[in-house]
């Protein structure tokens, strides 16, 4: 089974996919939004239509006290509006720190902040994804 991990972002949306037994994901690659909505959902569908993903793993941006906020209602606009663009479930995860610790493994692999740029957005997804993988496992 293969899973499609994102990271729904105010600038950019990350993408990651697992392998096809669903143990590890990978990043695959981030985009800068555009003010076309529905081109970045048709974007995000031709990626899934690709894949065949079982699920689509969304992550929530939680406070660190779990609470939602208004990066939280944007995210779950998004899941909404992409449900009609794919016939996959989505599911929505936790992803306090991701993108700080996507941060943390890119500097251990002394990419510079320039370069983490282009790739931290689908880093993160990767975590998101990962997370939710291992939880299944637990």
């Amino acid at each position: 089974m293969r899973y499609v991990g994102l990271d729904y972002g105010e600038k950019r949306i990350g993408i990651a996919v697992s392998d096809s037994k669903g143990l590890l994901a990978l990043p695959v690659q981030s985009f800068v939004r555009t003010k076309d909505r529905k081109r970045d959902l048709r974007r995000i569908a031709e990626l899934v239509n690709e894949y065949e993903p079982s699920k689509i793993i969304v992550g929530m941006p939680l406070g660190l006290s779990g609470d939602a906020g208004s990066s939280a209602e944007a995210v779950r606009r998004f899941v909404l509006e992409l449900s009609k663009e794919v016939g996959v479930d989505i599911l929505m995860h936790d992803e306090r720190l991701s993108t700080v610790e996507a941060s943390r493994r890119l500097k251990e692999a002394n990419l510079s902040s320039k370069a983490q740029r282009s790739v931290i957005d689908a880093s993160a997804a990767a975590i998101i994804l990962q997370s939710w993988l291992d939880g299944r496992l637990v």
